[in-house]
């Protein structure tokens, strides 16, 4: 009777080990990927600098330093079919992209990477004389597959990130931008239903007011005034293009007319 009670037990015990094992979740290796990346890190930076060819003394530690903040929020849309399937390609080692966070359409935020630390969203792109966007922003996608409206529920979640980016990192308004914004020439997200003015109505973003009775002086320069906001100009037609659908949610001409050009003065005259 107490082999039959041992056998139990055991098969008791190995079935619960069964049962925890399968039910990990499916991104456990991928988190425990990530912990042990976030770890060496971690190990890099507490190690005292090395006497090398950069200095001649014995390293002195400063006591005055923090951790470098990101200064810029970009928003992308996914271009994917599902939030499933862009978490999947964020924790596939091939496809080198990441973000630090991803919104799924019913508003539930998957927070993938600590603030600190660099994803690879940015790509190949400038916004003034910044270069290495990825170094110094915060990189938000939305699930969205890059024609259709944001869904309500992924709208309130952006909302509520971008509320603890700008306070936790003190983040200007301006600088919440769009990866077309860095990228005209590669890049459409987020998409022309993306709701700008509603984020820059709340502090996240910048907006034109009413051209009804604007003027614009003959000598407005708009390749200049597009560059000083921060636009890369070398390929003007697509940055005019770029700044239609965000600005005016045209999403085709590359045609910069007399109305978009009260639109830009408008929006440079009041933040530049």
């Amino acid at each position: 009777m107490k082999y039959l009670k041992g056998i139990i037990c055991l098969i008791a015990i190995g079935s619960a080990i069964v049962y925890m094992g399968c039910n990990r979740g499916p991104y456990a290796a991928t988190n425990k990927s990530y912990k042990k990346q976030a770890k060496e890190y971690a190990n890099i930076l507490k190690q005292t600098p090395l006497t090398d060819s950069l200095s001649s003394g014995d390293w002195v530690g400063t006591t005055n330093f923090n951790l470098r903040k990101p200064n810029y929020v970009v928003i992308h849309h996914t271009a994917q079919n599902s939030c499933a399937q862009t978490l999947q390609t964020f924790t596939m080692p091939r496809t080198q992209v990441s973000a630090h966070y991803v919104i799924c359409r019913d508003g539930t935020v998957h927070h993938m990477l600590n603030d600190y630390l660099r994803a690879w969203h940015g790509g190949l792109a400038k916004w003034g004389n910044n270069t290495d966007i990825n170094s110094s922003s915060i990189g938000i996608e939305i699930d969205n597959n890059g024609f259709e409206p944001f869904s309500e529920p992924a709208i309130t979640s952006l909302l509520k990130i971008l509320s603890g980016l700008k306070k936790a990192y003190n983040i200007p308004a301006a600088n919440f931008i769009g990866h077309a914004d860095i990228a005209p020439t590669r890049k459409n997200d987020p998409n022309v239903n993306f709701p700008w003015k509603r984020l820059a109505d709340s502090g996240y973003g910048i907006w034109w007011s009413d051209t009804t009775a604007v003027v614009v002086p003959d000598d407005f320069n708009t390749l200049q005034s597009l560059r000083l906001i921060g636009y890369d100009t070398r390929d003007s037609l697509a940055v005019f293009q770029t700044f239609k659908r965000k600005y005016e949610q045209i999403d085709s001409s590359k045609v910069f007319l007399p109305e978009d050009k009260k639109v830009l003065y408008t929006l440079f005259k009041n933040f530049y």
